[in-house]
């Protein structure tokens, strides 16, 4: 059969997601929830904060997009104050695990302070380390108390979508003296039969120089086991190289992980028993 390829709709983007949805296992009703979290002082001002994801079904998982504190106000206790929210949120949403990124220049070992593990590194072009990190909910972890505790005295509340820019604007300040951002290009294409119907699609982005990150890829059921999933990664890795991204990663359930071994992405980081009975990882390749 002929197909053709084309750029993904609103509305194909939004079928993607729903077909894999029905996929991955389920502990509960599909909710996904994003929120912020700011920490004000006494003239109101924004002094910290975060954005996070509450992902209740599937990954059964919080992730920890951005946390910020304003430099006058480090070493405070504000940045403790904001994890234990955002778990208490967490266990409230029934997640059971909190995941995280950060950097080597950034707040690894504040975050090993609170419990959390490295489960996946990632070496940079310019030098710098990248970690992924994971606390479980459900274990029996000490709760780290600071020494100065004097930010406390500060508010905690529900942000919003400003919010979410001061947040986001305090981290770019802060990072832009040790990575420079880098040009990120979207690959979301589907593939259509010759009566234009939908048959397989992907969701991509590249970061020029960096790296490439597969976000969803779907094949439709009758038509799978054909290649077509191969070839869209076979596009993706095609962009990558052609952008100067020596590496392509992914994530995948014990459900899917296979399909991409075949295609020679390897493991980079797991986690157990997210969500339950199942497990979850990172993979990638060098292209």
């Amino acid at each position: 059969m002929e197909y053709r390829i084309e750029n993904l709709t609103e509305e194909d983007v939004e079928y993607i997601s729903e077909k894999i949805d029905e996929i991955v296992p389920r502990e509960t009703e599909a909710n996904e929830e994003e929120f912020v979290l700011k920490v004000e002082n006494e003239n109101g001002e924004i002094i910290g904060g975060c954005i996070a994801e509450a992902y209740e079904y599937h990954w059964s998982r919080m992730f920890l997009e951005d946390l910020w504190v304003d430099e006058r106000y480090r070493h405070q206790g504000i940045g403790s104050m904001i994890i234990r929210e955002v778990e208490r949120i967490a266990r409230e949403k029934g997640c059971r695990v909190v995941t995280l990124g950060t950097a080597s220049y950034m707040a690894r070992p504040f975050y090993e302070k609170h419990g959390y593990t490295v489960f996946t590194t990632l070496k940079k072009a310019n030098g710098h380390v990248s970690y992924s990190l994971v606390k479980y909910l459900d274990r029996d972890t000490p709760e780290y108390v600071p020494s100065d505790n004097t930010g406390t005295r500060f508010r905690i509340a529900i942000g919003n979508d400003e919010d979410a820019d001061v947040i986001l604007n305090g981290i770019d300040t802060y990072s832009e003296s040790y990575e420079q951002k880098s040009e990120c290009i979207r690959f979301y294409r589907k593939l259509v039969d010759e009566d234009g119907r939908f048959v397989a699609g992907v969701m991509a982005e590249v970061d020029k120089g960096a790296y490439g990150f597969v976000d969803a890829l779907f094949v439709e059921e009758e038509l799978r086991h054909q290649g077509l999933g191969t070839y869209f990664l076979r596009e993706v890795e095609k962009l990558a190289r052609e952008n100067g991204a020596p590496l392509i990663m992914t994530s995948a359930g014990d459900w899917n992980v296979g399909f991409f071994k075949k295609n020679g992405y390897l493991l980079r980081g797991e986690l157990r028993n997210v969500p339950k009975g199942h497990d979850c990882y990172e993979l990638y390749k060098n292209v």
